[in-house]
């Protein structure tokens, strides 16, 4: 059962909560019998959207097992102060709004009590009759809990679900408590943008790490027999792990860790170029060998086929600044050039390193995570997120979306239809 179908059964285990009529609460749940009478009731005091509400709960007695029980609701949350839709907008407001805990709560606080920032919306109301008093520790306890369910859901999480032969993979590295230092590794699959559960590492450098970010996703879904190539930066750890356990998966280097690799070589040639010179002709010879320089590059990196390749790094080579670059991209040419052949076609040219720009909202650099096992866990829900959540219709002046309106899994053939990402995390 993959992550979609459990989320669809959520949601009607909820629904049929919900449509619960008396006669069906005079069943006893545990023994299945009908011999039950009302058993008193008690009071529940819990906050919604619309303030403190209060509600006799109903408690029963079986006569045949000697056990009482009471009703449920699916609007209430069991052994909890705030209702489900209180649960689900916190959810909310910290994973799609990119809110801080302590930000998610004052909102949250201000609309059920009708106190702080409500009584600056509308200034005319009087006080809170009852003043709320939802912390962000709160709202951090629901986020674990969530993350639990996420962690718990892994196995299977992405079975029958549609995947290309080609992934990106990236890592972030995350600071927790005490200067502690961790990275989150990411496998994205190239064509449809689906995220396989993230782990944390203490580094990337190693085989260890990358072995278990595989086995992650091979035990949510990823079939390793089907791969051919794999894009990232130059991660010798990856490397290694590629070598002794996928021997068949090829690596794609990423172009823009090679510009950023190359940023000093740039630099030190045009420092060269300018020697003996000063002021106004020193920058003008600087900004043309810059120039110069990232010509031959661009006709290197971004050359429609091997042959042109080779043709530019040799003039990049003939350079009389190029020759630390042309050993640059020599070292790495045919790694550069995966894409072009067809058995690889559908490699990024990139690591996905656009997953993290949502991701970063609301990492707090990893401080608020504290462990390992909080970061891990807020990745995976970040993840479910991700996957479920669909792309922005309109494109902005810096982002375009290659699958506009659309979710990841919708472009993998998996539409979710109506269920979200808080039925999956079964908040």
């Amino acid at each position: 059962m993959n992550i979609i179908e459990r989320a669809r059964e959520w949601r009607q285990s909820l629904r049929q909560l919900a449509q619960r009529t008396v006669w069906d609460w005079r069943r006893c749940p545990r023994c299945g019998a009908t011999h039950t009478q009302r058993w008193g009731h008690y009071t529940r005091r819990p906050w919604s959207f619309g303030g403190r509400q209060v509600i006799a709960v109903q408690r029963h007695m079986c006569l045949d097992c000697r056990r009482s029980y009471s009703e449920q609701s699916a609007w209430l949350v069991r052994g909890s102060w705030y209702a489900r839709e209180v649960h689900r907008s916190a959810v909310d407001h910290w994973q799609h709004g990119g809110l801080s805990l302590r930000r998610t709560a004052e909102f949250l606080r201000s609309w059920l009590g009708r106190q702080e920032r409500w009584l600056q919306w509308r200034p005319l109301d009087p006080g809170p009759p009852e003043p709320c008093t939802l912390t962000a520790s709160t709202v951090q306890r629901w986020l674990d809990a969530a993350g639990c369910v996420a962690q718990a859901s892994v196995p299977g999480q992405l079975t029958d679900i549609a995947t290309a032969p080609t992934l990106g993979t990236d890592g972030l590295w995350a600071k927790l408590r005490g200067g502690t230092q961790r990275v989150v590794l990411l496998l994205v699959d190239s064509v449809s943008g689906l995220l396989y559960p993230p782990v944390v590492a203490p580094e990337e450098g190693s085989l260890r790490p990358w072995q278990q970010l595989f086995a992650r996703a091979q035990q949510a879904g990823l079939v390793v027999a089907t791969l051919r190539g794999v894009t990232s930066d130059g991660a010798q750890g990856l490397l290694a792990y590629l070598r002794s356990q996928l021997g068949w998966v090829v690596q794609q280097r990423c172009v823009w860790h090679i510009w950023r690799n190359s940023r000093d070589l740039f630099a030190h040639a045009a420092r060269s170029a300018a020697a003996g010179l000063s002021g106004e002709p020193a920058a003008h010879v600087r900004r043309q060998v810059r120039r110069e320089l990232g010509r031959l590059v661009h006709q290197v990196i971004d050359a429609p086929s091997h042959a042109q390749a080779e043709a530019a790094l040799a003039a990049l080579q003939g350079h009389p600044w190029g020759a630390a670059l042309a050993k640059l991209l020599n070292e790495q040419f045919d790694h550069l050039l995966l894409h072009l052949l067809h058995y690889y076609h559908g490699l990024v040219r990139t690591t996905p390193e656009w997953c993290w720009r949502d991701f970063r909202m609301r990492l707090s650099h990893g401080r608020n995570h504290r462990s390992d096992q909080r970061l891990e866990r807020a990745a995976l829900v970040w993840a479910i997120y991700h996957n479920f959540e669909p792309a922005q219709r309109r494109s902005e002046r810096k982002r375009h979306y290659r699958h506009p309106g659309q979710s990841a899994l919708e472009v993998a053939g998996a539409p979710p239809g109506q269920v979200s990402y808080l039925d999956a995390l079964g908040v």
